[in-house]
């Protein structure tokens, strides 16, 4: 099992983020690996909802099933993979400092198939990323673009 914590300030405030990080659609414009993500559930968002993504993730193509298992708006919102390269689970929280949000990611991977033999590298990749991703939105999100 493969654990990672990552953290980013964002000088917007945790409900601007909070928004953001949960609306699927708009993750194709800051995270690296998503080409597409939507919304797969109807009614309101909240624990147990669902969205699909498909990307590439180390040269190949990947699609990937989530689902909501944690929703505390704009505090935290925590989800795990139902298929895809590999089972995922992330939790983000969010909190409110100097005027802005420090936002965590943690979380951990059970890589295994096809990437099972070079875990490492795919941890370190999973890590490279969330920074690369982070500063991404962050960048988004203080220049209005997000």
């Amino acid at each position: 099992m493969y654990q990672f914590n990552k953290s980013v300030f964002i000088q917007r405030s945790p409900q601007e983020v909070f928004d953001v990080l949960t609306n699927p659609p708009k993750s194709a414009q800051w995270q690296s690996y998503t080409d597409s993500a939507e919304w797969t559930s109807s009614g309101p968002t909240g624990v147990g909802s669902m969205w699909k993504t498909a990307g590439k993730f180390m040269g190949r193509s990947v699609d990937a099933e989530l689902t909501v298992t944690g929703w505390e708006p704009p505090r935290m919102v925590s989800f795990k993979s139902i298929n895809g390269p590999f089972p995922m689970e992330v939790t983000n929280t969010l909190e409110a400092q100097d005027g802005g949000t420090i936002v965590t990611s943690t979380g951990q991977a059970d890589i295994g198939g096809f990437f099972k033999l070079a875990e490492g590298l795919v941890g370190k990749q999973i890590e490279k990323q969330i920074d690369t991703d982070n500063s991404t939105l962050k960048l988004l999100m203080e220049s209005n673009q997000l």
